[in-house]
């Protein structure tokens, strides 16, 4: 006896269909813009240890690390919150105050002539 999962014939797509993305193209580059952020502030962040454990080094506390290294950091991650919190704008909405739905499902707000 083997149980053998049913596909759901409903989830794919058909043929007609257009897959679309989660995010706009604005969003996917200023993700990008961050995550280079994080990685320039984090790797201005290492270094800075001795290789003898008796031995202080003052270069554990320079300004790199103490300033610039944790403000590329924080700035990487509001870039990330920006690109995740702005939708990207309707193409076919007339209306300039107007975005994508989320949920296609949803009821259109009736539009005045």
């Amino acid at each position: 006896m083997t149980s053998m999962k049913k596909t759901n014939e409903s989830s794919k797509p058909t043929d007609g269909a257009k897959s679309e993305f989660v995010f706009g193209k604005f969003n996917y580059i200023t993700m990008g813009i961050g995550i280079v952020f994080l990685l320039i502030g984090y790797i201005l962040l290492s270094g800075g240890g001795s290789d003898d454990p008796n031995v202080f080094n003052e270069a554990m506390f320079d300004k790199r690390r103490l300033v610039a290294a944790p403000v590329m950091i924080v700035l990487g991650f509001i870039i990330e919150i920006v690109a995740i919190m702005v939708s990207p704008k309707c193409k076919k909405c007339k209306n300039k105050g107007e975005v994508a739905e989320t949920n296609p499902t949803a009821q259109r707000p009736a539009i005045k002539n």
